[in-house]
């Protein structure tokens, strides 16, 4: 893949990937063996028809590609840029075996791209409307995905939205650097032109309760996701200079904290800056940190690199930017000035030890090897949970002791025609993850509807303005 050179990119907010030349793809989508059982399909949380949308593009047969993609992914131009490829349809890839796997992400990417650059987005084709309402709690990716599933069979969906922005996470989460923003409103807009009503500014849980929405709609999926963050509980964290990855994140990414002649947002720019945490979260924020003129932005992670969660590609391009890996450090506490703002955090190094739970080694401290980064802004990325604000005004939902919501395995709740999907329900994960499961929603609802007789599956008379 083409990208910004890195010392160029480390200062600016513009995509690092610049994307395959049309000779670029036909060459790799000819690497593609075509298997008769694909076990990419299988590992595609979307179930993607991966070998059909290469074979139409090896054939150069550009709008077919892009017909057969985006009838199987509502947002490939998404996913081809954040999934992790190399943990599923990649790395599922045959031609794995002995050498590279085909470059799937990319190729998805590629169509989805010339189809957006084309003017159309390959829009969802017109049907008969099946005069059901679903309502969408979450512009994020799987209740974008259910949307746009459901509005192509036929149903009229109103997603409401919290933020001033569809895209949840994408927009909120992932940095311009990674995934544009204007990518993430084509997606939308292509979702709006297939009759997708979305309303910003809606908070589920305030603004109405979801027995209110279940009410005034035939059925409800909930995809708010998991943005309640975690902290580390450790001395020093209420200090000035902390941040959790969430607040630093949104406040670049959404609110556009990065361009000071544009926006009014603040945020710390910190000389050294330290981000606790090992995944892509903590990536994107070190990354972001770097852009913002750190001298030294720092990774702290307890275990090795090997163990890092965050995808091979983000860890190499976070190298490449000149970031600094302090591994197998645990922090004991954030220390400050007499004003109390951030001057350091207090570490200790650690040894790997016998695998935990997680399959990973487990990190286990060093006796007296204490010491401090001297840093001025750290950054906690270290994982999210289920903010309780909407459940906690349906108690009728049944939650597990994290605080999720419990489905059944139509993705069903408690409660019956409100279903749930994404990180609200399996906590904090991938985006394509949250993708496969608003489209599996998308379906259950569907058949939901056709199962239940008119009378029991319509929803009463109430009054949709209030909606």
């Amino acid at each position: 893949m083409p990208e910004q050179e890195a010392g160029r990119r480390s200062g600016n907010f513009e995509e690092v990937n610049l994307g395959f030349t049309e000779q670029a793809a036909l060459l790799e989508a000819q690497r593609c063996i075509q298997c008769r059982e694909a076990k990419c399909i299988r590992a595609c949380p979307v179930r993607v028809d991966i070998p059909r949308f290469i074979k139409r593009l090896t054939d150069g047969d550009l709008p077919g590609a892009a017909a057969s993609l985006f009838g199987d992914n509502m947002l490939p131009a998404v996913s081809g840029r954040v999934c992790p490829q190399e943990q599923q349809c990649e790395g599922a890839c045959v031609r794995g075996c002995k050498g590279q796997s085909v470059a799937i992400g990319y190729l998805e990417r590629f169509v989805a791209d010339w189809a957006r650059r084309r003017g159309d987005g390959a829009p969802l084709a017109p049907v008969a409307a099946s005069g059901r309402k679903v309502a969408v709690v979450g512009a994020g990716p799987a209740g974008l995905t259910a949307a746009g599933e459901l509005a192509a069979q036929g149903h009229d969906v109103t997603v409401f939205e919290a933020l001033h922005k569809p895209g949840g996470v994408l927009v909120y989460g992932i940095p311009e650097f990674r995934l544009p923003k204007a990518i993430v409103q084509a997606e939308v807009d292509r979702l709006v032109k297939a009759g997708v009503k979305i309303r910003c500014n809606v908070v589920v849980g305030r603004t109405y309760t979801v027995p209110e929405l279940r009410a005034d709609f035939d059925a409800v999926f909930i995809a708010n996701g998991a943005g309640l963050p975690v902290f580390m509980g450790v001395p020093g964290e209420n200090l000035k200079g902390v941040y959790s990855a969430n607040e630093y994140l949104t406040r670049v990414n959404l609110m556009k904290a990065h361009d000071l002649e544009n926006a009014n947002t603040p945020v710390l720019r910190g000389r050294r800056v330290a981000v606790v945490g090992g995944g892509n979260v903590a990536m994107d924020a070190v990354r972001t940190a770097k852009r913002l003129g750190a001298e030294s932005a720092m990774i702290v992670y307890r275990r090795s690199k090997e163990e890092m969660p965050a995808r091979v590609e983000e860890i190499a391009h976070a190298e490449h930017e000149g970031i600094d890996f302090q591994l197998l450090v645990a922090p004991l506490a954030v220390e400050g000035d007499a004003k109390r703002w951030v001057c350091g955090l207090r570490c200790r190094r650690m040894a790997l030890g016998a695998p935990d739970a997680s399959g990973r080694r487990k990190p286990e401290p060093i006796a007296d090897s204490e010491f401090t980064l001297d840093c001025d802004v750290v950054v906690v990325a270290i994982g999210t949970r289920a903010n309780p604000l909407l459940t906690a005004t349906c108690p009728e939902l049944c939650l597990d002791k994290r605080g999720n919501i419990v489905v059944d395995a139509d993705g069903m709740t408690s409660l019956p025609g409100v279903f749930a999907g994404g990180d609200i329900v399996r906590g904090a994960a991938t985006v394509i993850l949250a993708m496969g499961d608003g489209k599996r929603a998308a379906k259950s609802i569907s058949r939901y509807f056709a199962a239940a007789s008119p009378s029991a599956a319509s929803a009463s008379d109430g009054d949709l303005s209030r909606v």
